[in-house]
């Protein structure tokens, strides 16, 4: 019997789905998927829509509590919904980070594979180095800061984010303090009237370097003299602070103008000993010590000799590549984005000349590129592929194919797509040997990953069938060693790799 609107069940959280919900199933068998549960909860929950083979929930309330589950210790994480995790002990979301992986591969990809235990992040919380506040009011009609709560366009007032840097909520509180204080508008889409639309800050984690943008509607901010002497003398950290011009009726955040009101235009950091120029455009990994362990994980699987060519591609800053680039004879990289390739050459100068010497940088469309290069007979050693959550084309992965690389490390946002890819290389002569998922977004559903393909050699895989009889057990000795299931996922740094 299907399902109605609103009607009242209850059920038993099973496990969660890759958006962070939980299942369950009706009497009937039918699956039910209820936000803010853990697996274990017996709950009962309330229908708000039947599609006759599934249907979504909201939690009534927890009637026997998940040993899993916790506190929630941040009023604004159920309204907001950036923390969709956050109800659920750490160790428990590792675990549930894993078992999705392991389902993508298995159900999607059809494939058998180590998959290894989530590696965790070394910060679970104040772990991001950039955010970006809409801003808003408060129920007093002040200026405050916040998130767009899911589906809507609503903010909800957040004045510290738990996932944030507590000095970047202090500088977005700050801001808005000054706004009220000196009758600076923030912008209603509604009306499309006021000056502040959005507050982007980053901070470098190994430097400490801050630099704030602020999105306005106008290329000029009244009393902005005052403000940059208040917010540098308050916040010493502040290495620039900048004007971006959004006057258009979009969802974007950024706009193509931006002023600089104070410092270089940018801040400068390290991620894997590779050093990096950031602006409010650039790419770039918001968890920077998670980055640096999937980017020591990257380089283990890659195993790279000083005679191999490394391809990269999707390549974004130049930064998985470069961090390799020691290692190897000569670095190519691929880009669409012309500010990332443009960051990923600047990059490449600041390290020197033996890099600068052995690295190439390109924009371009990444499947293009790669049947470009292949066509022109490039055969790397080792290929990188860090696709964008849609995955790659097919035009990458036959470009791929065809220029026969040893090993294929691929880093995946999306373990949907990662094992739809993987499943099209083992068809074309490649062999998934690990997965090792990475959290770089704890409190939050999105997991990475790192997988390894290598490449099979037809003439030395030989498939005989051998019946039972013609085996004599007693004279077979195994000498097999098995495969750790914590290979690959140490807490190592990128130096200690190599």
């Amino acid at each position: 019997m299907p399902l109605q609107k609103n009607q009242l069940l209850e059920v038993t959280i099973e496990r969660l789905s890759n958006d962070g919900s939980g299942v369950a199933h009706s009497a009937d068998g039918e699956a039910v998927f209820v936000p803010n549960t853990a697996p274990g909860d017996k709950a009962r929950v309330k229908i708000v829509k039947d599609c006759k083979r599934y249907a979504f929930g909201i939690l009534d309330e927890v009637l026997v509590p998940s040993p899993d589950r916790v506190e929630v210790d941040c009023p604004a994480a159920g309204p907001c919904g950036g923390c969709s995790l956050r109800h659920l002990s750490y160790e428990a979301e590792l675990r549930a980070k894993h078992d999705n992986v392991e389902d993508a591969f298995r159900r999607i990809g059809g494939l058998d594979v180590p998959i290894y235990p989530t590696l965790p992040s070394l910060e679970v919380d104040r772990y991001r180095n950039k955010v970006q506040f809409p801003v808003g009011r408060d129920k007093n009609g002040l200026p405050c800061i916040g998130f767009y709560a899911g589906r809507t366009h609503r903010i909800v007032p957040c004045p510290d984010c738990k996932l944030q840097p507590g000095v970047l909520n202090e500088i977005g509180n700050a801001l808005c303090a000054f706004f009220a204080a000196h009758g600076i508008q923030p912008y209603d889409e509604e009306s499309g009237k006021g000056l502040v639309r959005h507050i982007f800050l980053r901070r470098g984690v190994h430097s400490g370097q801050i630099m704030v943008c602020l999105v306005c509607t106008k290329p000029r901010l009244p009393h902005s003299d005052e403000l940059v002497a208040a917010l540098t003398e308050r916040f010493p950290a502040i290495a620039t602070i900048l004007l971006n011009v959004n006057a258009k009726n979009t969802n974007v955040i950024l706009g193509e103008e931006t002023l600089t009101l104070s410092g270089p235009g940018y801040l400068e950091d390290t991620l894997c000993g590779v050093p990096v120029r950031l602006g409010p455009l650039s790419f770039y990994q918001v968890n920077t010590l998670a980055a640096e362990q999937l980017y020591g994980i990257a380089a283990q699987y890659a195993r790279l000799t000083p005679s191999d060519v490394l391809l990269d591609l999707y390549c974004g800053m130049g930064t998985i590549g470069l961090s390799m680039a020691a290692h190897c004879r000569e670095l190519i990289g691929v880009e669409i984005v012309p500010e990332a390739i443009e960051s990923a050459k600047a990059n490449t100068a600041r390290m020197g000349e033996d890099v600068a010497a052995k690295s190439r940088f390109f924009c371009a469309d990444a499947g293009q590129a790669a049947t470009r290069l292949a066509a022109e007979g490039l055969r790397p050693d080792v290929i990188v592929l860090d696709p964008p959550r849609k995955g790659c084309d097919e035009a990458t992965l036959s470009a791929v194919v065809q220029m026969a690389p040893r090993r294929v490390v691929y880093v995946s946002c999306n373990p949907t797509t990662a094992a739809r890819d993987s499943k099209w290389l083992e068809e074309q002569g490649y062999q998934v040997e690990k997965v090792q998922p990475v959290d770089l977004f704890p409190r939050t559903k999105h997991c990475e990953a790192v997988l390894l393909l290598t490449k099979l050699h037809v003439e030395r895989h030989i498939e005989v069938d051998v019946s039972m009889d013609e085996l004599d057990v007693t004279a077979v000795e195994s000498k097999a060693a098995p495969v750790s299931a914590g290979e690959g996922s140490g807490d190592k740094g990128c130096a200690e790799i190599f």
